[in-house]
């Protein structure tokens, strides 16, 4: 989001813009730990248009950024085995119809045939996009980052925020470890983090980091003169989330990534991996991926996601104090929106009309009661 953010205040003539990073490098927290999944299928037309924007962006990005970053247009496939998610994923795709997306309602036979291996038993239906698929998040953030450095954007690594100065009732500077930074204006881009950084205004930013895992799975024996197969699962890199249950996986290179939402997760900054979870994971997951009961977890990490009480984001101006904005709260789909939302708040930031309805992503949304909660978080 920082980085998204730095290069579009650029290309609108800003470029004296200091993008300040903790890590060596960037994209080292949820950025460079998060699956890569690039998808419109949402509940919300506000992160419905974000992925429209966002995907065609993504599309573009070798030829407008000049970054490879790897994107394998597979699709979603979404598979539903309650009557009460049957419902709610024909509203979902009747909207994603009406904003233009080409999404498809398949049968549980249907859905088997386009990903060989999943096994289909309880499945009601299933929603599929075709232009949904995984991107390499790293690439994206890279190539946001040197092409604001190419406009000027100073982006300083190995480098902690301290506090930020306020005066008058508006922001005027950054203090960090290597020094002042003196700015009228400061983004919050800090992702799971961003109450912390809040804080240092007085400003209660309600996101709270909620670890979820990523385990890579090799088969036990590679097909013979198929170096890169898995067998027993799809040869393409669909992303195949098994809702009822949150369980994912796509291919990864020759393995698999695979993952599931563990609703027992209190918020925390802990990054170990919780091995008892993957017990519980491969429960579930053999029974929707037989393949993976015979298969080894050579790694895993665990990341964070930035969760907002309705899994909304929160992009604009905070209001109090003056000049200090926020782009942060994405819930798990932060990297896939980061084309969009850095280009909005660039736009309101700069005074320009950024032609999208910010209602659903106002900060003071919470204070107000207008929240429309997002249903389609794994």
């Amino acid at each position: 989001m920082g980085a998204s953010t730095a290069y579009h205040l650029a290309r609108r003539g800003v470029t004296k813009v200091t993008l300040v990073e903790r890590e060596p490098v960037l994209g080292a927290g949820s950025t460079g730990r998060n699956a890569g999944g690039v998808r419109h299928q949402f509940s919300t037309e506000a992160n419905i248009r974000l992925s429209i924007e966002s995907i065609a962006a993504i599309e573009r990005f070798r030829d407008d950024i000049g970054q490879e970053v790897d994107f394998h247009q597979d699709g979603y496939l979404f598979l539903i085995s309650s009557p009460a998610n049957v419902e709610v994923f024909r509203r979902n795709l009747a909207l994603q119809r009406k904003l233009g997306i080409d999404a498809d309602w398949l049968s549980p036979d249907e859905a088997a045939r386009l990903a060989p291996g999943v096994d289909v038993d309880g499945v009601i239906g299933a929603t599929f996009c075709g232009r949904d698929g995984i991107a390499d998040p790293s690439g994206v953030t890279t190539g946001f980052a040197r092409a604001a450095q190419a406009m000027g954007v100073e982006i300083l690594r190995e480098t902690d925020v301290t506090g930020i100065r306020v005066a008058g009732g508006r922001v005027c500077g950054v203090d960090t470890s290597r020094g002042p930074i003196d700015a009228p204006a400061v983004v919050n881009a800090a992702g799971p983090y961003a109450s912390r950084i809040g804080r240092m205004v007085e400003l209660d930013v309600p996101v709270a980091p909620v670890r979820h895992h990523i385990f890579i799975a090799q088969p036990s024996s590679r097909p013979a003169g198929d170096p890169t197969g898995f067998p027993g699962a799809p040869s393409n890199h669909i992303m195949v989330i098994d809702f009822e249950t949150t369980f994912y996986f796509h291919r990864e290179g020759a393995n698999l990534l695979f993952g599931m939402a563990d609703r027992d997760e209190r918020p925390g900054y802990d990054l170990s991996v919780n091995w008892e979870f993957l017990e519980r994971t491969t429960a579930v997951a053999v029974r929707r991926l037989p393949a993976l009961a015979d298969a080894a977890v050579s790694h895993a990490w665990a990341g964070l996601y930035e969760m907002t009480p309705d899994a909304m984001p929160i992009i604009g101006p905070a209001g109090d104090p003056a000049g200090y904005h926020l782009i942060t709260g994405f819930s798990g789909h932060g990297f896939q929106h980061s084309p969009a939302a850095g280009r909005i708040l660039a736009d309101v930031m700069t005074g320009a009309d950024p032609h999208f309805d910010l209602a659903p992503f106002a900060f003071d949304r919470f204070a107000r009661g207008a929240t429309e909660r997002e249903a389609n978080v794994v």
